[in-house]
């Protein structure tokens, strides 16, 4: 029962809402309906991009913008965009390349500042019709993640990515120990009971009953391990853990769509039943894909064109491989991050984008393809939006502090992979799918 300071908070915060502007009508969840999405009776196909920091630009100052979010937004809304996956957690850690602030720490009490920070980008997106996938950890060291949690539950230890001294896939193999070590995951349920259960302090609304959001997701990228002796030791908790956590989310939320954040194959040892058994339970409604050429040595930033008929022919090929498994249990599916460099491997805003725009075409028309035809395959998130965020140093590397954020987490040079207010052309390239992807 709410007692009597909470139903004033929650009466005033509806007030607030009401006076800034129109909230979405309660019943509009999206929902799987088989290989589709449906809102409202109707389809609902996904025109998105990823935003990780859009619970940073809602705090309050020195970190936050709420006049920036409300601008993004906007320029993503004139675009057709009608899906923002963003960051829902981040953990204070001692890895080289985590973000600060965050909205954690090895406590219970967690950042209002930060949380409050999504309840503004909650709100500000629910009013221009654009819906939510939030992410509430990381299988990576940008914004803490599954490591950290280790780290607070095993004494102290932990490796940084990239760290000479632990080369690849050290890293991977033991940020794949969290599934296993129950310490660390009842540190995080505790974290998603908190977030789910929340009440919007914008909105007055509880999370739960909150159509702007269409899906909860496990974590960024959550893989059973990064080699496949590593694998074999842990899948067993990793999929415990994935039917585990997505029957936990359900419980608090019956009301949202649950997905695990999956990069398809290549986040599961390249194995399609790892795929398969990790979307297998009933508690996760729909399938995601990653595809990066370069990260995957399919693209050579300084040959685009050279190396340009691998990437097609190895793109093509994977998503063709994802849609399968989707069809097998029949499901809808999103690649739900994508990304390629500019031209001559450039950072900055403004400059070329011949391939990448040829790449996003190349998406996009598997997308469309797939809606067309009837496939599972629903839609897309580009990564990412990085609007009017600028790097800040010359060598566009990520320090602590700032705060003009693009859509490169703090790991990645900034501008790497971001789509800027002036990118002209691959603006285009985005509304004429996102028209064509409505129609």
């Amino acid at each position: 029962m709410l007692d009597r300071r909470q139903l004033i908070l929650g009466a005033s915060a509806a007030l607030a809402a009401s006076s800034a502007g129109a909230l979405p009508p309660k019943g509009r969840f999206v929902r799987a309906t088989g290989t589709r999405f449906v809102s409202d009776g109707k389809p609902y196909r996904v025109a998105g991009t990823n935003m990780w920091y859009a619970a940073y630009l809602g705090a309050d100052p020195p970190f936050g913008n709420r006049d920036r979010l409300k601008r993004e937004l906007d320029r993503l809304s004139a675009l057709g965009v009608n899906n923002v996956r963003i960051l829902g957690s981040s953990e204070f850690s001692p890895l080289k390349n985590s973000v600060r602030p965050t909205f954690r720490n090895r406590t219970s009490t967690f950042n209002k500042t930060l949380l409050r920070g999504l309840d503004h980008a909650l709100a500000e997106m629910g009013r221009r019709d654009i819906t939510a996938v939030l992410y509430l950890t990381n299988f990576w060291e940008w914004s803490g993640g599954m490591m950290t949690y280790l780290y607070w539950t095993n004494g102290g230890h932990y490796i940084n990515m990239n760290d000479p001294a632990h080369p690849w896939p050290e890293f991977a193999d033991m940020s794949s120990e969290f599934y296993g070590h129950a310490a660390a995951v009842r540190m995080f349920d505790d974290y998603v009971r908190a977030v789910v259960g929340r009440r919007n302090t914008v909105t007055g609304r509880f999370y739960r009953d909150d159509p702007t959001i269409l899906s909860w997701q496990l974590a960024n990228e959550p893989r059973p391990a990064g080699s496949d002796e590593a694998g074999r030791k842990h899948m067993k908790a990793y999929l415990a853990w994935v039917d585990g956590t997505a029957r936990l989310i359900k419980s608090i939320d019956p009301n949202h769509m649950v997905s695990t954040g999956s990069e398809g194959t290549q986040g599961c040892l390249n194995d399609s039943q790892c795929v398969v058994e990790a979307h297998g339970s009933p508690a996760t409604d729909y399938l995601t894909a990653h595809v990066w050429p370069q990260n995957w040595s399919w693209a050579d930033p300084g040959d685009l064109a050279g190396t340009w008929p691998t990437v097609e022919r190895n793109s093509q090929s994977y998503i063709m491989q994802q849609v399968a498994i989707a069809r097998r249990l029949k499901k809808p599916l999103l690649i739900e991050e994508f990304g390629f460099p500019r031209d001559g491997g450039s950072f900055d805003p403004g400059t070329l984008t011949t391939f990448k725009d040829r790449f996003y075409q190349l998406v996009y028309s598997a997308v469309l393809d797939s809606v067309r035809s009837g496939g599972p395959l629903q839609g897309s998130n580009f990564w990412g939006w990085g609007g009017e965020g600028r790097s800040r140093h010359q060598d566009h590397h990520f320090v602590r502090g700032d705060t003009s954020y693009v859509s490169d987490p703090p790991h990645e040079p900034q501008g790497w992979y971001s789509v800027f207010d002036v990118d002209a052309s691959t603006q285009a390239v985005i509304r004429n799918y996102a028209s064509a992807v409505k129609a």
